[in-house]
């Protein structure tokens, strides 16, 4: 017996992603409904590669009664409208927003780092999906930070367009046919030319000089991860369609050598450690993308500080950072709570 299954922003790059992801892994459905906004209702979605199209039903009129999962991939604005309708009506909400993340009464859930936080989920039937950035990180760090116990990290990002939807893949490749041609290259999704450039700018500006998306990585990873965490963030736009990218250094109370470091993440679930220290022996975006795993390669002890380790980590932000990371929760949820399939 298999799940009823709504997907929220279906016709969006994390909705149709989803999608893929669902049917990829066999995930137990029975029933299927590719949900959006009015004015793509009736488009019609291809799950997996079956060749089953869906119509896209309209979010306004969709009655969420006797459906187990709905996955959320619309924007908070969406999301704070339809996401209590689903939840009330008994549909346990799995949702990609920034929306809830920080809700003390909303488990925060990487199922690789805090499974056991899922039992929360009751309060309020939702369960929140972390930043892109937050995801991938705190993968690489659970098992080290189980290991050596984490004091302080920083960290540099180097964030795929899609990060910032269909429009910020679209001006990319916009400005770059432009520049080749001769035309100008104009900013409209972005706040200055992401084309052959990088920005040091993603999300809202803080008082405090930081950026939103600095700050989601921030109080995402104490939540996720452990309150204790002191961390600081640099995040930054680069022209790639699709993978985030990080640069990561860690401070340990606890001694641990690279060579452990790199046994301990060899051995992780979720983690694929490439470090060859030779010529292209380390992963970059492009090779990422389709894949399930976080990346982890140029592990290396840090000589500057007592007991740190410097790396690098790249990962698909539409799966890991996102569908995947969803679908996963779905999973585990399945397996924990609903226990249908």
């Amino acid at each position: 017996m298999g799940y009823k299954v709504v997907v929220v922003g279906a016709t969006g790059n994390v909705g149709r992603e989803m999608l893929t992801i669902l049917a990829e892994r066999e995930f137990p459905i029975d029933e299927i409904a590719a949900v959006a906004s009015s004015r793509s209702h009736g488009t019609e979605i291809e799950f997996g590669d079956s060749g089953k199209m869906l119509k896209c039903k309209n979010i306004e009129h969709f009655d969420f009664t006797g459906w187990d999962i709905a996955l959320f991939a619309a924007g908070s604005g969406p999301t704070a409208e339809y996401a209590p309708k689903a939840a009330a009506a008994g549909c346990v909400v799995i949702d990609n927003s920034s929306l809830y993340r920080m809700d003390p009464d909303v488990p925060l859930i990487v199922p690789e780092v805090n499974p056991d936080a899922i039992d929360g989920y009751k309060k309020k039937n939702i369960i929140a999906n972390p930043n892109c950035s937050t995801a991938q990180m705190v993968v690489a760090l659970k098992p080290l930070h189980d290991a050596a116990t984490i004091k302080r990290v920083v960290v540099a990002t180097y964030q795929s367009v899609s990060g910032a939807g269909k429009e910020g893949m679209d001006e990319l490749f916009e400005q770059s046919r432009n520049i080749f041609v001769g035309d100008s290259a104009v900013a409209k999704k972005f706040t200055k030319q992401i084309a052959f450039n990088v920005i040091p700018h993603i999300d809202v500006f803080l008082d405090d000089g930081s950026t939103k998306e600095e700050w989601k990585m921030v109080a995402e990873t104490k939540k996720i991860l452990d309150p204790k965490i002191k961390l600081t963030a640099t995040c930054v736009r680069v022209p790639v369609f699709v993978g985030h990218s990080e640069a990561i250094n860690i401070e340990f109370e606890n001694e641990i050598s690279a060579s452990q470091a790199q046994d301990i993440l060899r051995e992780a679930p979720g983690i694929m450690l490439v470090d060859k220290r030779e010529d292209g022996g380390y992963v970059t975006p492009v090779e990422c993308v389709g894949d399930y795993a976080t990346f982890i390669s140029r592990v290396r002890e840090d000589s500057t500080i007592e007991n740190g380790l410097s790396l690098w980590c790249v990962s698909d932000n539409l799966r890991k950072g996102a569908a995947l990371n969803a679908v996963q929760i779905a999973e585990l949820l399945g397996r924990r709570h609903l226990k249908k399939g």
